[in-house]
């Protein structure tokens, strides 16, 4: 036994992995493939070194993952004390945040709760007696419990409270609190909430009695003169039927539309980021000499900020700052606090994080910058020298070709493009003869995980990425790896590096979660790169108001995160103006018509799920209505009755043939879940690289991937053989519909006209071209048909194209003067292209993540823009799509409303808020 040292006690350290039956030892064997478990087991498997075989493990719905319940409720603060102290070297100190985690498989009691520090370390665990009643809870999801410690540890135990947080829900809260008050288990919490919410529902009641008494009064006195004053001022904002007055000016449209600012609510790196004022006074660097492209003042900022988080210090003795976090103890300056989770370390300093997220907004030189600091790092160290590059495979050649152009030709660097299938083994002393190294992240995944390896992952390895210790890692795009279980996460995250680096403009796509994979590759320490904990102490703390929450990632940006944005006038970019309007058009009274009935059949879809349950099929028609009903706002022609046909074709069978017409079918159906958004079964994330096997199942391609490596059938349905060769891919690359819709020529849209009317405004200033941006190609299509019925030039860009085609539409673009408008899939446009050359961006259907939109506006708003920019929404007045704006600004305030969250429920709870989200989309 080893000896440890915590404050003034002594621990004796003890080999948990014998056959001490003296201990309460940590026992998980190894779930068989498919076997739903919960989050808390799945992360243990985890811990244990098993990144190799968990994404072939289905989550329990009555979990979920580490922000399963972000919005759940506190319902009371249990008192009591954790046990079994003297077994175990998990240091502990008054207030500190703890992890208590089932231990089901425990061999001295199924009911077992451990009680573990941030960095996984057991301290103990809960009683017997209160284990049995807490662990039902605990395993059906009811309760998710969090601890704290209120007092020194003792000899033997040591006092802890543990929050119990639970559904919101108002039938299933009902249900809790009286299982709950059964067992005894505490209730204060949630008692006094519905105590004060019962007085203020009953004050709102007088005061809406008192408002109507009011209004009769006022409606006896003057309701001869009702309406006298109405005037057709009242009508300002909304275009008339069919899209508005022919020959209108440019003016003149946007006199009728609404001013737009999407950004102005300000994403949470902005909110709680560092001041604009705070940012212009920060230190700036030489220009490197081996630079050849002179950097801007905000650039200099930029390198010198870089530079510091690559060699971060400790406060010094007697400071009072913190840093990424820590801060250290007056009284004893030997003790290192971290101010999120009060974990503390005594005689040994934290490790600090190399590195940080550059988030400058698009088109501000994001690459320009981590290339000045390649240049300027002069610093000798023990390992390796060469830069690490991960990006998209479409942005590669752009880091090579910015690396040549901004380095003197004297100074240039060794350039290594290490993909594709021509790549060469290479070790690290390989690696070592260039001084920047550019792969993607498939390449990346690819490696971590090697096929056909059933060990977990080990690092280091004799060659390839993983052989070697970077100078640097940098991703680019690197809200890539957002969602925490991919694959490119995981690889991402294990890479060897002295020094991380995250580039994205978007550092946060649709919630905080987001933001917790970046921390996690990033490397802080003191507790936050759990998941667990990251939830329990930022997401759910911040969803509920709370100011401590505020400003603890406030903290925590402004030491990880440098975001400056292009209207700050330090920055200075003399970019021109950007203008945004929403551009509200009525529908004709045919096009009204069609809407309505296609609503009211969802509507009678919703009611029909919400009676009888969420019926597979059922909630496939329903979920297939809502971009039916988006389609329909552009023209009413576009929304086929796609999913009918395809569930007639696979009702009768399991699983299907994949003969030319039921793979076709599949493809309809895979295009129905890409277009709802919905998530991967498995990771239960957002769709990446979207499949659907024969027996209709939707998932993602690397989490699938890994089940058909161990079991070969469906972790839905059961269904058996699955292999990689059954399953579908869209018909496209990337999701795109290559419907093609039967529309007359001369049969055209509301949206269709008012489009054609910007144009024709727009047409009138020499010089403007336009980006006209839509999810759908169909639409792009109708569009292409009227565009050269009114003898207009235009490319076209999308995902049906190979990249020949696209980069023709692009070299368009920049050099025909007569070339005044390109049609652009959004997907395909978002990120990577310089779209400088236009200055006027219409996007035709909005989409549900605004990052998306954002990226690509800020194609066409960038450095290098010389021209006014204007922006213009399309929108449908009184449709879905004002709805999906509203979508949009919640996201942007960091609202888990979106379709995208699953925060806050279980699989029960998620499926409910889901369908609140469909109700409130067709209200």
């Amino acid at each position: 036994m080893a000896a440890a040292t915590h404050g003034k006690r002594r621990y004796e350290t003890i080999d948990l992995t014998g056959d001490d039956d003296s201990t309460y030892g940590s026992l998980r064997s190894r779930p068989s493939p498919g076997e739903s478990i919960t989050q808390s087991q799945r992360d243990s498997w985890l811990e244990q070194g098993n990144e190799e075989d968990a994404d072939d493990i289905v989550i329990s719905s009555q979990d979920g993952d580490g922000t399963a319940m972000a919005s759940y409720q506190l319902y009371g603060v249990l008192h009591t004390k954790i046990v079994g102290v003297q077994y175990y070297t998990g240091y502990a100190t008054i207030g500190e945040y703890v992890v208590v985690r089932r231990e089901p498989s425990n061999p001295y009691d199924s009911n077992a709760l451990r009680v573990e520090n941030v960095q996984r370390d057991q301290i103990g665990h809960i009683p017997r007696a209160m284990a049995s009643k807490l662990a039902k809870y605990m395993d059906s999801g009811a309760l998710l419990v969090e601890g704290c410690l209120t007092g020194s540890v003792g000899t033997y135990d040591c006092p802890i409270a543990l929050k119990l947080f639970g559904t919101s829900d108002p039938v299933e809260r009902a249900n809790l609190r009286n299982q709950m008050k059964a067992d005894g288990l505490p209730l204060e919490v949630i008692d006094q909430r519905e105590k004060e919410a019962k007085k203020r529902k009953a004050e709102e009641l007088k005061k809406i009695a008192a408002a109507k008494k009011d209004k009769a009064k006022a409606g006896k006195a003057g309701g001869a003169q009702k309406g006298a004053h109405f005037s057709q001022t009242d009508m300002a904002g909304t275009l008339s039927q069919g899209g508005g007055n022919s020959g209108q000016s440019l003016e003149e449209l946007m006199g009728t539309s609404q001013r737009f600012n999407p950004r102005e609510l300000g994403e949470v790196t902005e909110k709680f980021g560092a001041g604009e004022d705070a940012l212009a006074q920060m230190p700036m660097a030489e220009c490197p000499s081996k630079l050849q492209t002179r950097l801007l003042p905000y650039q200099r900022q930029a390198l010198a900020w870089l530079l510091e988080k690559e060699s971060p210090e400790l406060p010094p003795v007697g400071s009072d700052d913190a840093v990424q976090l820590w801060k250290r103890s007056k009284h004893n300056p030997r003790v290192f606090t971290n101010i999120a989770t009060n974990f503390s370390l005594k005689d040994k300093a934290p490790t600090l994080a190399s590195g940080g997220i550059l988030s400058d907004d698009m088109g501000m030189g994001k690459t320009l910058e981590m290339i000045s600091l390649m240049v300027a790092d002069s610093k000798v160290f023990s390992t390796s020298r060469t830069t690490l590059i991960i990006a998209p495979v479409g942005v590669m050649s752009n880091w090579s070709e910015q690396i040549a152009q901004h380095i003197k030709p004297e100074h240039a660097l060794r350039v290594l493009v290490y993909h594709g299938s021509g790549k060469k083994p290479m070790s690290a002393e390989d690696f070592g003869e260039y001084d920047v190294v550019i792969t993607s992240y498939g390449t990346l995944a690819g490696e971590y995980y090697l096929r056909g390896k059933k060990d977990p992952p080990t690092v280091p390895r004799p060659q390839g990425l993983y052989s070697i210790k970077w100078r640097r890692v940098i991703l680019d795009e690197g809200h890539i790896i957002r969602n925490p279980r991919t694959k490119s996460s995981l690889a991402a995250t294990n890479l060897m590096a002295q020094s991380r680096w995250v580039l994205t403009g978007t550092p946060i796509i649709n919630n905080l979660k987001d933001l917790y994979s970046l921390v996690r590759f990033i490397g802080l320490t003191g507790g936050l790169e759990h998941l667990e904990i990251f939830n329990s102490i930022l997401i759910r703390p911040l969803n509920q108001g709370d100011v401590n929450a505020s400003l603890l990632l406030q903290a925590l940006m402004a030491t990880i995160c440098l975001r400056r944005k292009k209207e700050m006038k330090f920055v200075d970019l003399k970019l021109p103006e950007l203008s945004e309007y929403v551009h509200r058009i009525d529908f004709l009274p045919h096009e009204k018509e069609k809407y309505e009935a296609l609503q009211a059949e969802a509507k009678g879809l919703l009611n029909t799920v919400k009676r009888k349950g969420k019926a597979q099929d059922t909630y496939r028609h329903l979920l297939e209505m809502l971009p039916r009903l988006r389609q329909v706002c552009n023209h009413w022609k576009l929304c086929g009755d796609r999913v009918t046909s395809v569930l007639s074709e696979l009702e009768s069978q399991k699983v299907v043939d994949l003969t030319p017409e039921n793979r076709k079918a599949l493809q309809d159906m895979l295009q129905v879940s890409i277009e709802s958004h919905e998530d991967c079964p498995i990771c239960l994330d957002n769709l990446h690289n979207p499949v659907i096997t024969a027996c209709a199942h939707v998932f993602g391609y690397e989490c699938i991937e890994r089940v058909i490596d161990t079991q070969h059938r469906c972790p839905m349905c059961r269904a058996e053989p699955l292999d990689l060769d059954t399953l579908v891919r869209p018909a496209v690359e990337l999701g795109e519909s290559v419907d093609q819709p039967d529309i007359d020529p001369d049969t055209t849209s509301s949206k269709v006209e008012a489009l054609l009317e910007i144009l024709k405004a727009s047409h009138k200033k020499p010089g403007t071209k336009t980006v006209i941006f839509s999810q759908w190609t169909s639409f792009l299509n109708i569009i292409q048909t009227q565009l050269s019925a009114h003898n207009y030039t235009f490319a076209r860009i999308d995902g049906t194209m190979r990249a020949s085609a696209r980069d023709a539409a692009l070299t368009s673009l920049n050099t025909n003067p007569s070339c005044t408008i390109l049609l652009a899939s959004l997907a395909v446009c978002s990120v990577g292209l310089n779209l400088v050359a236009a200055n006027q961006v219409i996007l035709a259907d909005s989409w549900w993540a605004p990052a998306i939109e954002d990226q690509a506006v800020d194609r066409v708003h960038r450095l290098g823009q010389t021209k006014p920019t204007t922006v213009w929404r399309l929108v449908m007045d009184g449709s879905i799509e004002d709805t999906v704006l509203e979508v949009q600004k919640e996201k942007r305030k960091l609202m888990m409303t979106a379709f995208k969250e699953k925060t806050g429920k279980r699989a029960r709870e998620g499926a409910t808020a889901r369908m609140a989200d469909i109700a409130r989309l067709l209200r």
